[in-house]
């Protein structure tokens, strides 16, 4: 999970490589580098540990100059994060390289190559395709064919981009279910692995599909397919809605992503409520004649995204009466699939890039006999929106912070439109009341938010707790579940969560005064039973932090504390109940002093197993 950028221009590529870095660092900060050619086509390089502000540091000390170059923010995973293994990687100080994925026989080509004398200084699997290159290069070979030759030895799912001292006016690059997008100039072009790092350069782009050979020089882009034939591709045009670097205010991106809720929320539904505010329409993004014949529905999605997937299971059993499976992608792909007649395949990614996610969905196309596909996803150029038969945009806009929040709640809406549009298709299904719903639900998050200074107190009561327990029942607990992964993604503290019934088969074991207690209260008919597992935890010593719908009417104790939530329909009470969850994370964060934006050992988009 790293980050490439690279350019070949009229100018210096400097400015611009380190400023496409800062647009990639949620794909990794635990070390940055940046390799020219200067213009004596001599390899220079500057590599530092940690985040790419370092890097600009550095660079300020030792500039670089120079008309072509690569460079790349890096999130470990083979050998430690330092300056060392930090990328690019050179090898006879004439070939430079920089990669995103992972090689899977690296230790076998590495042996190989130690055969023809080549030793790794780092503890990368990166290391070994600058000396491949190297090798081919010297017995003869120009810079494609030795990219074309190595790529046929290397086992894995990733993207390289190389240059060479002796080839100063071409990048050659090459990806394999692994992201890498072309940015297409005016006597410059540029290599990135997610279009955004480009948009301050160009608005037209390539997207090249997997096993292309890239050869990009300032006046062309020529693609070639694995066998060595030249193919035309599509220039797609995008203009960027929102400049990402800027805070707007706040004091980190994920307190921006929070508080931009009411206006996300507003974008996913524009254009799928009818004027007169009565009906939903989605049939310009997946036919009614599809939603039709669906009659059973199977989720797959990792991390945050398999949450939502969660609570869509609820819904679509519940509202549009729909037999409905989830699964984690990365379990999906590697086990047999037994597929019911016309069952619609749904996939969500706050990315579109996720490696486990598109792997999945590969596998539904090809082996499966799916009614058809459909990806719930934020990034429309993503690999799984041109991959998947359908898709729904959640519109949440560039979010930032490596947490996910805006995109949790817009994938949620997303669904119960979905959810809605099968619905009203196959059920008797009050769609008018539901749309109502709709319409309110930006100032029901607005009206959440403003109870920020009551929920920045409540967190001051973590800041030295070393674990905690979310509790939830039905579509509550899956949100439980996301918010005690937001609370151990940013402060890192140990948090789990549980179907409150559970509680009695063994969680009950760890309740006393030290460890606290989050439930997720909405109003359904099963709350007297989650008021009653929380008798429990109070029994046993454990305070308890309630999130409850205001219509429960719940009152404190000294051993309770109450955060109210305003009244929705049952449906969309998930998506307000997970947005005060969102606020105590961060909170507790900020008082622990953790890195919010960029936690520990976590990136944004997960381009690796």
């Amino acid at each position: 999970m790293c980050g490439i950028v690279a350019a070949i221009t009229n100018r210096n590529v400097s400015s611009i490589l380190i400023e496409g870095l800062k647009r990639l660092e949620y794909r990794g900060y635990d070390s940055a580098g940046i390799a020219l050619l200067d213009d004596n086509n001599k390899l220079i390089r500057v590599r530092t540990k940690g985040k790419v502000e370092v890097l600009e540091q550095e660079l300020k000390k030792q500039p670089l100059s120079g008309k072509i170059g690569i460079a790349h923010t890096r999130w470990a995973t083979h050998g430690k994060p330092t300056t060392i293994n930090a990328h690019p990687h050179f090898s006879s100080d004439r070939v430079a390289i920089v990669h995103n994925g992972i090689i899977e026989n690296y230790k076998d080509l590495q042996q190989e190559l130690k055969e023809h004398g080549y030793i790794c200084t780092s503890q990368t699997d990166t290391e070994i395709v600058a000396h491949m290159l190297d090798f081919f290069l010297k017995q003869g070979s120009d810079l494609k064919q030795a990219v074309q030759k190595s790529v046929k030895k290397i086992k894995g799912a990733y993207a390289i981009v190389a240059m060479e001292q002796n080839n100063p006016h071409q990048l050659i690059a090459f990806k394999k279910a692994s992201p890498l997008v072309i940015g297409v100039g005016i006597d410059e072009n540029f290599i990135a692995s997610d279009a955004p790092a480009l948009s301050i350069v160009t608005n037209r782009f390539i997207y090249p599909a997997d096993e292309n050979i890239i050869v990009l020089d300032d006046k062309s882009v020529q693609i070639y397919d694995k066998n060595d034939k030249l193919i035309k591709s599509k220039i797609v045009d995008y203009t960027f809605d929102s400049d990402p670097i800027g805070k707007g205010g706040f004091s980190h991106y994920m307190e921006k992503e929070i508080f931009e809720q009411p206006a996300t929320s507003e974008q996913t539904l524009e254009g799928r409520i009818s004027h007169d505010k009565t009906t939903i329409d989605i049939s310009n993004k997946i036919p009614d004649e599809i939603l039709k014949q669906v009659e059973c529905c199977h989720i797959v999605a990792c991390g945050t995204s398999y949450h939502a997937g969660m609570v869509a299971k609820y819904w679509l059993e519940q509202y549009a009466k729909i037999p409905t499976s989830i699964e984690v992608a990365s379990e999906y792909r590697y086990r047999s699939n037994i597929v019911p007649k016309n069952t619609l395949y749904i996939t969500i990614s706050q990315s579109g890039e996720t490696a486990d996610s598109i792997a999945a969905l590969k596998k539904a196309q090809n082996e499966s006999n799916y009614l058809s596909t459909l990806v719930v996803c934020n990034v429309e150029q993503s690999t799984m929106v041109r991959e998947a038969k359908y898709n729904l945009i959640t519109r949440a806009g560039v979010e930032v912070g490596v947490a996910s929040t805006k995109a949790f709640t817009t994938q949620l809406l997303t669904l119960s439109i979905l959810t809605a549009s099968l619905a009203k298709l196959n059920n008797d299904f009050n769609e008018k009341e539901f749309v109502e719903s709709l319409v309110q639900l930006p100032l029901k998050i607005q009206q959440v938010l403003e109870q920020k200074e009551q929920i920045n107190k409540l967190s001051t009561n973590f800041k030295h707790t070393n674990s905690m327990l979310f509790l939830g029942r039905l579509t509550g607990y899956p949100i439980a579940l996301e918010g005690a992964l937001k609370l151990k993604e940013i402060s890192y503290i140990h948090a789990e969560s549980y179907p409150a019934g559970e509680l009695k088969h063994g969680p009950l074991a760890l309740i006393d005064e030290s460890l606290p207690t989050i439930a997720v209260v909405m109003f359904e008919k099963n709350t007297d039973k989650l008021l009653s597992n929380l008798e429990e935890v109070k029994s046993r010593g454990g305070d308890v932090y309630i999130f409850a719908d205001e219509r429960l009417k719940l009152t404190e104790d000294t051993q309770t504390k109450i955060i109210n939530i305003p009244a929705i329909d049952n449906m969309l009470a998930p998506i307000l109940h997970i947005i005060p969850l969102q606020l105590l994370a961060y909170y507790v964060a900020v008082h622990r002093g953790t890195d919010i934006d960029q936690p520990r050992n976590l990136a944004k988009s997960v381009t690796v197993e």
